[in-house]
């Protein structure tokens, strides 16, 4: 099975989220099936096959999430982020202020679904590959 260091240095090559569909692959190829980032801290649970499960460490200082979602603000983040204008600690910056606490990616599925605080599904988008 996959280790986080191996999923940390593919995800080192992510420099935007222009460059998210392959690193998706690459993990993909090493066997994860889906995986949750929490907004707080950037820390990852990555799942695999037969329940195997990897956490990764926090990735920077505890951030605080805005209790009311602004979905369309969120939106207009999430956009900017994917034409490569934000790098990971900043699009998570603006998850925080927008209301979002994690997001899940199913690689399976090819699908990527944010919730806010309550654990409501605010948006789900297909994971272009």
């Amino acid at each position: 099975m996959f280790t986080v260091d191996q999923i940390e240095q593919a995800h080192s090559k992510v420099k935007s989220g222009a460059d998210f569909p392959k690193y998706i692959a690459e993990i993909r190829q090493m066997g994860v099936t889906a995986f949750e980032i929490w907004v707080k801290d950037g820390h990852t649970i990555y799942f695999g096959e037969d329940g195997f499960q990897a956490k990764s460490l926090p990735q920077y200082d505890a951030l605080v999430i805005n209790d009311e979602c602004d979905r369309k603000r969120f939106i207009h983040y999430l956009k900017i982020h994917q034409q490569g204008q934000t790098d990971f600690y900043t699009f998570c910056y603006h998850c925080a202020e927008t209301g979002i606490e994690k997001w899940f990616v199913s690689l399976d599925d090819m699908l990527c679904f944010y919730f806010d605080k309550a654990s409501i599904e605010v948006l789900e988008e297909r994971i272009p590959h």
